[in-house]
């Protein structure tokens, strides 16, 4: 019998101090048997630092990634349903990577494995051309502090202030600061 996947809900107060973006999420999470809690809490994170302000462009929405291997972890579709936005996490082979630049209006990647340096020294070079592709490394240990903060109902506040990103649930605290290998800073 298979395993049946798991849900998660997360109340976000998210404060961008640096962009003066304030916005609460409500969000409802499936956790597939074989997601690990770093993953699960990087795809939260991930989403709290791309939601829009508004759905002028469509919303920002979690896909069956772990169960459909041709769609990223989070997509932005606009009413026509043309991608606007690609966000996958870990470590994509460039054929994965540039086909998703091809598709959509910006790609972004966040890694967080200890593996990340020989995965980017093959596949940087090779995803140079594609413009609209965004790197972002997230450093091992600071994900697996991440991973601490997960539970079944979460209530967190992201605060991202002068490019580091402060996490709290409860009186457990995480701090992050994302290295950007690829694109340019916004």
């Amino acid at each position: 019998m298979a395993l049946k996947a798991i849900i998660h809900k997360a109340n976000i107060q998210l404060s961008q101090l640096d962009t003066n973006v304030y916005a609460d999420h409500q969000l409802t999470l499936a956790r597939h048997p074989s997601e690990t809690d770093e993953r699960m809490m990087l795809r939260i994170l991930a989403y709290a630092l791309i939601a829009p302000t508004n759905n002028d462009l469509g919303s920002l929405e979690f896909t069956k990634d772990m169960f459909e291997p041709d769609e990223p972890c989070l997509w932005q579709k606009d009413y026509t349903g043309y991608l606007q936005h690609w966000i996958d996490l870990g470590q994509p082979d460039e054929k994965r990577i540039l086909r998703a630049a091809g598709r959509a209006k910006k790609v972004s990647i966040y890694t967080y494995s200890a593996a990340t340096a020989p995965w980017w020294a093959g596949t940087g070079e090779k995803v140079a051309r594609a413009k609209n592709v965004y790197v972002w490394k997230v450093l091992p240990e600071q994900s697996e502090a991440l991973s601490q903060l997960a539970d079944r109902s979460m209530n967190l506040n992201i605060t991202v202030q002068e490019g580091i990103i402060y996490v709290e649930s409860g009186s457990r605290s995480v701090e992050l600061t994302l290295e950007l290998l690829m694109g340019q800073q916004a």
